[in-house]
């Protein structure tokens, strides 16, 4: 199979969606991989890296779709890149489509392959490939809140830690998830006053004893939310449906009891955000404010530190990258049903019932496509 990785052509996303290491394990099981020049630049990896793990580097994106059995990418394709899509050629990166319904047709008119990091789940209720994104947004959502607070970037000039003789910074962590549980890592580090709300007790129990004491849990409805949201410096959205759009679990009415300056970072921004302000923004343009409250929502927030990104998504990528190269997208997809549940789109059909919910669309199950 040919393999190829293309830069990277999203606002300011440095992140690359294949290592050297990983070219040179597919290139070792018989692989060709091609490389766009520079694709790895934004996250320290010069093409002689790449060259010498035995990919053909080439000038430009188009050269790499044109080619390519397989992209692998980090970010879902944007607009330029509709057109270079082809017919059964697998596109294997993160799409999150429920939220993105001209994303979801344009790959459904391409009749290409279309695999989702985000929604290949292990029977454990795992996601394996979103779980190190959601790790690095976690603790940045903290670190992004924390130097968004201070008066210079819109907000109310709190330091989230304190001093001796002054108050800490509230932050309500609003999901007991990957993101949430490090988001509040972070913000216990910082010596904030932590509270973390959610639905799932088995979760809130597994956070007190971990934070032993330190964070407080409580269980998640309208009136608790609204109560937590209202004392919040820094709220963090941290929910997550896998698969399917964001609930929109804060509504604008609640900002109004939000102290001017206060922030929010909404982390589920690329499943529409589970804050009712939420628009996407990028690394050029980072926030806006609502009701006196500057939100911060980037869509590819872990795309500012690519380096860790970059090696930590690779890590976990590579291996179904492997086996979708040796095996085929069919093949693959019956050999492993945690990769088969990441089949989004198959050659005109939606194969993800959380997207095909989402826009009111028919839905086949990648099983029944592929016999």
């Amino acid at each position: 199979m040919i393999v190829g990785v293309p830069k990277e052509i999203k606002v300011r996303e440095y992140r690359v969606g294949m290592t050297p290491g990983g070219v040179k394990k597919l290139v070792d099981r018989g692989h060709k991989v091609i490389v766009e020049t520079k694709a790895g630049l934004g996250s320290g990896l010069a093409d002689d890296l790449y060259h010498a793990a035995g990919a053909e580097i080439v000038k430009d994106i188009r050269s790499v779709y044109e080619r390519a059995d397989m992209v692998v990418k980090v970010k879902e394709p944007i607009e330029p890149e509709y057109g270079l899509i082809r017919e059964d050629q697998i596109i294997y990166t993160y799409l999150h489509l429920a939220a993105d319904e001209t994303l979801t047709h344009k790959l459904a008119e391409r009749k290409c392959i279309a695999i989702a990091y985000e929604t290949i789940q292990l029977t454990d209720g795992s996601l394996p490939l979103l779980k190190p994104m959601s790790e690095v947004a976690g603790r940045m959502a903290t670190q992004v809140g924390a130097n968004t607070l201070e008066k210079e970037h819109g907000g109310k000039g709190l330091l989230l830690g304190g001093v001796p003789g002054v108050r800490k910074g509230k932050v309500v962590v609003i999901g007991a998830g990957v993101v949430g549980l490090n988001a509040t890592k972070i913000a216990v580090g910082m010596g904030a006053q932590v509270t973390v709300l959610d639905i799932n007790l088995n979760m809130l129990n597994y956070f007190d004893d971990i934070f032993q004491g330190r964070v407080q849990t409580i269980y998640s409805d309208s009136e608790s939310l609204r109560q937590a949201v209202s004392a919040a410096d820094l709220l963090i959205g941290a929910v997550l449906i896998p698969g399917a759009k964001a609930p929109k679990l804060v509504t604008r009415d609640m900002l109004a009891d939000m102290e001017d300056g206060s922030v929010i970072v909404d982390v589920a921004v690329d499943q529409g955000g589970c804050i009712e302000t939420t628009r996407p923004t990028t690394h050029d343009e980072p926030t806006f404010t609502v009701e006196g409250v500057v939100h911060y929502c980037v869509a590819n927030m872990p795309g500012a530190v690519a380096h860790t990104s970059t090696f930590a998504l690779t890590n976990t990528t590579i291996r179904y990258a492997c086996m979708l190269a040796d095996l085929g997208a069919e093949g693959a997809a019956a050999r492993d049903p945690a990769l088969a549940l990441g089949f989004n789109a198959y050659k005109g059909h939606i194969t993800c019932s959380a997207v095909a919910e989402a826009f009111g669309l028919s839905c086949k199950p990648i099983e029944e496509l592929i016999g």
